[in-house]
């Protein structure tokens, strides 16, 4: 018997263990958009550039969806978001890299593959960059050019003169130069636009219905002019921006806060 204040109440039961699970719609997305990449590289190593440039546009628009459905349905994890990179290393590193190096650098024999190495380094340094500054960039601002723009300036311009009848060999140059551009334009720290300040739980205006209605015609007159068209101006868009602020007199760096980390202090300069 207890007596006084030495009762002491029965142990709460402990509560039950959650296995730790994955999560199958968002990294079945993921993992859609890495067959995307592989299946470009594939085409590319069988001289089919048509559909190699294709599996790119299709991973980046998996890559699109796969984060907005994790965070409409709750399914956020750590384990997507290391998934989601790793699939981006593929379907917009190497993949691109592979697919100019097999279309018109190999012609240039060391500069073509010093090319499409500087490309795919930089979309690793890339990713890697955007993984650890996640927490303190600005969220409506990349800090360089996102590697899936990147990819589209690389397999857009490819396929577009693939559509106009031009071969690997009569481009070469061009081709270096575009992908020297776009894999150093990643690993810049100049601001390009997220668009994740758009909400698509927010009501629109009739007119934004309109809208997106007639750049579907647009995109649809010639699909690989307009999309390398569109993706020429938003490669050289943080350009302009990053003028603007400069003249200005306006901080050009996407960067809101400090880190205490010493060792990704240089990461944010």
């Amino acid at each position: 018997m207890q007596e006084g204040n030495d009762f002491i109440p029965p142990a709460e039961p402990a509560p039950p263990r959650r296995h730790k699970g994955i999560y199958v719609l968002p990294n079945m997305i993921t993992l859609a958009a890495l067959f995307g990449g592989f299946y470009a590289v594939v085409m590319a190593m069988n001289d089919r550039f048509d559909l190699a440039t294709v599996g790119v546009f299709v991973a980046m628009v998996l890559d699109s969806l796969d984060g907005r459905v994790a965070r409409l349905t709750h399914t956020q994890s750590a384990f997507g978001e290391q998934m989601d990179s790793l699939a981006d290393m593929v379907s917009f590193g190497a993949a691109p890299a592979l697919i100019a190096y097999e279309w018109a650098l190999k012609d240039i024999g060391r500069w073509g593959w010093i090319a499409a190495f500087v490309y795919c380094a930089c979309a690793a340094l890339r990713l890697a960059r955007f993984n650890v500054n996640t927490s303190v960039v600005d969220k409506r601002f990349f800090q360089g050019l996102p590697s899936p723009a990147a990819a589209a300036l690389v397999a857009g311009f490819i396929w577009l003169t693939t559509e106009a009848g031009y071969s690997g060999a009569d481009l070469v140059w061009p081709m270096f130069a575009i992908t020297l551009y776009a894999g150093l334009t990643m690993v810049t720290n100049v601001p390009f636009y997220s668009f994740k300040d758009l909400s698509l739980k927010k009501s629109v205006p009739f007119a934004a219905i309109v809208l997106i209605a007639l750049g579907i015609a647009i995109i649809n007159i010639h699909p690989p002019t307009v999309l390398f068209a569109l993706f020429v101006a938003y490669g050289l868009s943080g350009y302009v921006v990053y003028g603007w602020r400069k003249a200005k007199g306006k901080p050009t760096s996407v960067i809101s806060t400090s880190t205490d980390e010493p060792d990704e202090r240089g990461l944010h300069d």
